[in-house]
């Protein structure tokens, strides 16, 4: 098959336009760099009326806001999902693991929570303090210049806590909590669970002009016409595309491999067009990976260089290994007190206004690491699937089970505002033996080979979730609250999710100090292709009781500043 190369050589090629790939793009770019793009999915802005689906009603849906191919609903701004067609990913016999890809420009930033939290001194050097796992190369005094950066340039609302391990920040101010998350702030103060104001990267104040401010639509996940929440597209790459003209974007292209040349420094990246299923071959002097933890790795294993057979930067054994998720699990519960409730104005984010970081001693506790508590309940719009839980409620309040019509809606008017739920989600230890690998008898559609994934929890992080499930429904509990269902116990492995269902994975190519203990050093950049860098969470070395976002950013900052400063010194 014939392959077209571009005529061009650009300074940078990356790989993926989420938040990596769009902070590499942004910084590159407007240091001067030609960049070039490449996304697996198509051109998307949430302020183009063809796109747009903030603001609509689930009746101008076909399916009321159910979705086919988004798994979060037809309005949810995710294109893709756990299982995409023409896709496809196989699981090693006793695995569980469900790879989430988001297919669009700004990849997964465009629906994520944006919950935005700084890891903290203790998550970097994990192992001093529990023995398990490895510790970062870096530390948070060398990261948290550029955790200050994001936040000035984003904009994330919170408050200064002074908390050692929930580092403060430049925030913007909270939106207040609404009636649900003031009950929860009472009953969980009473049982020492403590809550401060959520930190998202949600703009509630003007801070420049290519952005709006919040105006509470509470409806984040469909992506911001006015660009208020944050998103790789609308706030990376738009700006940095109108401000430099240096971004090329070539849009509905998957990355098959890196191409090198006979000295072993790589000169392109390969991709298969979507619109005509050819190959072509675009030509950097820097290769940056930023597709995601799994996708890169996948793009590593499948590319090539002299000397190197197992998969491109896999000297150390180590690409695809120590692959990781947070671990969740939760609950919900019907609040008596909050039926018939008034109607007041509680409009606010699409997420959290308050939450729980962690704030247990593991010492005296029969698991490591920790979990933060998120807060869901109120009374955002109806949805799709909305009053799900409406015949547990039935039982609960001695109604006549089932119904239609007007006394049904009688009765969902009563009980609207009253479910209130609480999410845990917590640090997994990563652990060798949970990986991907290239599975060798399937390829996708696009002629690529696919992953396949090892993956099992261990009791670490299911003790951790058994602590996260009593913790929960001692809160709701105390909220008056009627909690749906038993507790999970040991043969569910009380409740926790499939790994891969929290969409935070990490660790497929870790930074380490030496060569033979993994993938990139300590700027994300391949032990033995120097002018190859990894800009998304494939690079961590654990993750954190937080979201990872906040710390792929900064990460992404620094490494594109050691980019630009390589390049001055002729080293690449």
């Amino acid at each position: 098959m014939q392959i077209k190369t571009s005529s061009k050589t650009y300074d940078a090629v990356i790989v993926g336009s989420g938040a990596g790939g769009g902070m590499t793009a942004k910084v590159l770019s407007e240091a001067g760099l030609s960049v070039a793009i490449i996304e697996a999915g198509p051109y998307f802005d949430p302020a183009d009326p063809e796109h747009k689906t903030q603001m609509r009603w689930p009746w101008e849906s076909p399916r009321r806001g159910a979705g086919t191919t988004r798994p979060f609903g037809d309005y949810n701004a995710a294109f893709g999902g756990w299982e995409i067609p023409g896709e496809p990913y196989s699981r090693a016999p006793g695995t569980k693991f469900d790879w989430f890809r988001s297919r669009m420009l700004g990849g997964r930033t465009n629906h994520w929570g944006r919950i935005s939290l700084r890891f903290g001194p203790d998550d970097f050097h994990r192992k001093d303090l529990d023995g398990l796992g490895e510790n970062w190369p870096i530390r948070y005094e060398d990261i948290s210049p550029y955790y200050d950066k994001v936040d000035k340039l984003i904009g994330v609302f919170g408050t200064n806590e002074g908390l050692p391990n929930d580092p403060d920040g430049f925030f913007l101010p909270p939106p207040k909590p609404r009636l649900h998350e003031l009950y929860v702030t009472q009953a969980a103060t009473k049982v020492g669970v403590p809550i401060i104001p959520g930190r998202l990267s949600m703009v509630t104040k003007k801070i420049n002009e290519d952005r709006g401010v919040c105006f509470y639509c509470g409806q984040c996940s469909r992506a911001c016409a006015v660009y208020a929440d944050f998103s790789a597209g609308s706030c990376l790459i738009f700006p940095a595309m109108k401000g430099t003209g240096q971004i090329d974007l070539f849009t509905d292209c998957m990355a098959r491999e890196v191409i090198t040349d006979n000295t072993g420094k790589a000169t392109a990246v390969s991709y298969v067009s979507k619109a005509d299923r050819r190959e072509y071959q675009l030509k950097g002097k820097v290769i940056v990976l930023a597709a995601s933890a799994c996708e890169t790795a996948r793009i590593l294993m499948n590319s090539e260089a002299p000397g190197q057979t197992n998969g491109m930067g896999n000297g150390s054994g180590t690409l695809g290994r120590y692959l990781h998720d947070s671990t969740g699990a939760g609950a919900g519960a019907f609040i008596p007190a909050l039926m018939n409730r008034e109607r007041y104005n509680e409009d606010g984010v699409g997420g959290m206004h308050v939450y729980a970081p962690w704030w247990g001693d593991n010492k005296k506790l029969d698991f490591p690491r920790g979990y933060h508590l998120e807060v869901w309940g109120g009374m955002g719009m109806p949805s799709y699937g909305f009053g799900g839980s409406h015949l547990a409620i039935q039982e609960k309040l001695g109604y006549r089970v089932g119904g239609y019509g007007n006394p049904l809606m009688k009765e969902v008017k009563q009980v609207y505002g009253a479910v209130v739920g609480m999410s845990g989600r917590g640090e997994a230890v990563a652990l060798y033996d949970n990986y991907c690998e290239i599975d060798p008898g399937q390829v996708d559609e696009w002629g690529i080979p696919t992953l396949r994934f090892h993956y099992k929890w261990s009791d670490n992080e299911r003790l951790q979730a058994k602590h996260m499930q009593e913790t929960i429904r001692e809160v709701l509990t105390e909220m008056g609250g009627e909690v749906f269902g038993d507790m999970p116990g040991p043969e569910q492995d009380y409740g926790l999710l499939a790994p891969g269902r929290i969409i935070h994975e990490v660790g497929t190519a870790r930074m380490h100090d030496d060569p033979k203990q993994g993938v990139t050093n300590r700027w994300g950049q391949l032990h033995e292709v120097p002018n190859v860098f990894i800009t998304d969470a494939a690079t961590f070395t654990s993750q954190a009781d937080k979201n990872p976002t906040w710390t792929i950013m900064a990460l992404a900052w620094r490494a594109s500043d050691h980019i630009i400063s390589e390049r001055k010194k002729m080293n690449i």
